[in-house]
């Protein structure tokens, strides 16, 4: 199957989360963003699917993946549903449900990342909030940002199997995610992160793991990885960083 990944362009956003994982699992797929407009790709693309009125199940949003006939979307979700078949997630039914709860713990992470310097909302110029941003940016870095790595770390820790990962003895998709979060958070909080992670040397090893195994070290190097930029989940606001 060639899967088929719909997200806007420009931007890693909650779709390099999937990215990751197809790109670690070496499978064929089309990055639809990639694809330029003329050629059937992009966003018109995308559009036409979020618009086709004879879907029965419409995704609400991007990103979606098309697999098959089957659109299904939420990062989350589509990451459950990739697990298995991408051999990234555990077989057993405990395990599968462990590494989808920290998968939406991540996606709860992120909420609270973007809403450090879009708390009024995403239809709001960033310009036009600034005084909020710096207040909600200073309580994520003092209390949000060490709750949450905190959390990952002793999950780092307690993992009974003893792998270099969260869950089980390999590597999950969670693991990737978790590696493209900190990615993230030394770009756009680079004090803030420095600070905190000198807390979580697991969290740092991951992130090291992670971006050293060769499919994602290609990925990286290749013009299919986008740089992190201020239109992007992760945004570097230096008043913010504090």
């Amino acid at each position: 199957m060639v899967y088929e990944l719909y997200y806007w362009p420009g931007i890693q956003g909650r779709g390099e989360f999937v990215r990751l994982a197809l790109e670690e699992a070496a499978v064929p797929y089309v990055d639809i963003a990639l694809v330029p407009e003329d050629k059937g790709g992009g966003v018109p693309a995308m559009e036409k699917v979020l618009a086709d009125a004879a879907l029965e199940r419409p995704p609400f949003a991007p990103p979606f993946l098309k697999a098959g006939r089957r659109y299904i979307a939420q990062t989350a979700n589509i990451l459950l549903f990739l697990g298995n078949r991408l051999n990234l997630a555990p077989r057993d039914e405990a395990g599968r449900l462990w590494v989808h709860q920290l998968q939406l713990t991540i996606t709860d992470f992120l909420v609270e990342i973007h809403d450090a310097h879009h708390p009024l909302g995403a239809n709001f110029y960033y310009e036009e909030q600034k005084p909020e941003s710096k207040r909600r940016s200073k309580d994520f870095r003092e209390h949000r940002l060490p709750k949450f790595l905190g959390y990952f770390e002793r999950v780092l820790q307690r993992n009974s199997a003893g792998g270099p990962g969260m869950v089980g003895a390999r590597i999950s998709y969670v693991d990737l995610s978790m590696a493209q979060v900190i990615a993230g958070l030394r770009y756009a909080f680079p004090l803030a992160s420095r600070r905190e992670l000198r807390k979580c040397p697991r969290l740092r090893a991951l992130h090291d793991l992670v971006f050293a195994r060769p499919r994602i070290k290609r990925y990286v190097a290749s013009s299919r990885r986008l740089a992190f930029n201020n239109d992007d989940l992760f945004r570097h606001y230096p008043e913010l960083d504090g």
